[in-house]
């Protein structure tokens, strides 16, 4: 979504887009913690515990904490960027007016005024399109919730993960060949008159019959669409830590890194500073190779013990641009349409103490609430 936020942000004339990718980089990141199949150490994690935690059981315990670290993020966005996300608000009581109760600022109502102006300007002489869900969409809704059902009456979770996205990708596919418009290659003068089609020519000087645009499979779309730097960042990744967990170091590191911890490390005040050791390892490892090494390190480990690594490890990729496989991919795709402003200096300000507030108070509820 990084390139659909940049975009609503030209086209709505933002100054600073900085706001709105942290938010989305910090809420995916949040919002993934809450079910397995949110993000992939979750889904690691479900392995590693050998099935004993459920689809449901897992969003169970971790609502409460996904809840109250979404809350945090929230008011600490207003307090950061407030006058970025509200012009003209006085403080943080106007911003919830405006938020809850559709109350707008001068400033705000300039802004709006001055978009719909541009957005009349744009519509002459152009028929509306229509508004509305097609069938593509609605279509796509039902796959999605009856994957979800899926989850929740207890079916494999690789299975229907797989079946939904299969099905997902058909369904894109046969729109794109036979509903989606043909790509218009005819190039325009600066009037908006169509050229004619460029004429070329052999070494004789013979015209060359231009020829037939070839199909483009849906295997060439989708291979196009794979970001291989990040791929093979992440194939890097698992290389590095399969081969470090050979050499006993992250055995030896947790053993003297959580000392008198290290039999109960979710038991009792151990758990807070257990989970400042993954909160390190995460943004040194980034938080799947982190789990993946924790396999190693405690093969025993109980479902509760899995399910405070997944919150703290997915919660922890907030603190800095190298925790999560989220900030990479925002910042990444954001600088790909042209804006650069997501940088690993512009986001710790605000990352680095919404974190670790998340995180206590995340892990301090499901501790209690478990």
């Amino acid at each position: 979504f990084s390139g659909v936020v940049v975009d609503l942000c030209v086209r709505h004339k933002v100054a600073n887009s900085l706001p709105y990718l942290l938010s989305l980089a910090t809420t995916a990141n949040i919002g993934s913690a809450l079910t397995v199949t949110g993000n992939p150490q979750n889904i690691l994690i479900v392995s590693l515990a050998y099935d004993d935690i459920g689809w449901l059981e897992f969003a169970r315990n971790q609502f409460l904490p996904v809840c109250a670290a979404t809350i945090i993020n929230i008011g600490m966005m207003f307090v950061y960027y407030g006058a970025e996300l509200f012009p003209g608000s006085s403080g943080i009581a106007e911003n919830f007016g405006i938020l809850f109760f559709g109350n707008r600022t001068p400033e705000m109502l300039a802004q709006e005024h001055a978009y719909y102006a541009r957005q009349a300007a744009a519509k002459e002489g152009f028929e509306e399109e229509s508004a509305g869900w097609t069938i593509w969409s609605k279509l796509q809704v039902v796959i999605v919730i009856t994957f979800l059902i899926c989850f929740g009456i207890g079916l494999d979770v690789c299975v229907v993960s797989i079946c939904a996205g299969a099905i997902l990708m058909v369904v894109a596919a046969y729109k794109r060949q036979h509903y989606d418009p043909r790509p218009d290659n005819v190039q325009y003068d600066h009037e908006g008159n169509p050229l004619p089609p460029k004429k070329t020519y052999d070494m004789d000087g013979n015209e060359i019959e231009p020829e037939e645009e070839e199909l483009v499979t849906e295997s060439e779309t989708t291979l196009t669409e794979v970001d291989y730097g990040l791929l093979m960042l992440f194939i890097g990744q698992f290389l590095l830590i399969g081969s470090f967990d050979d050499t006993g170091v992250p055995q030896a590191f947790f053993n003297v890194s959580m000392g008198k911890c290290a039999a109960q490390m979710t038991e009792g005040p151990c758990v807070y500073w257990f989970v400042m050791i993954i909160t390190i390892l995460s943004n040194v490892a980034s938080n799947v190779p982190v789990c993946q090494m924790l396999a190693a390190t405690f093969p025993y480990a109980t479902p509760y013990d899995w399910l405070q690594v997944s919150f703290s490890a997915t919660i922890a990729g907030n603190l800095t641009m190298l925790g999560s496989a989220a900030n990479m991919i925002v910042a990444f795709q954001a600088a790909k349409v042209g804006d650069r402003t997501f940088t690993s200096e512009r986001h710790a300000p605000f990352g680095i103490p919404s974190t670790i507030i998340c995180l206590y108070a995340g892990t301090f509820l499901l501790a209690t609430f478990h």
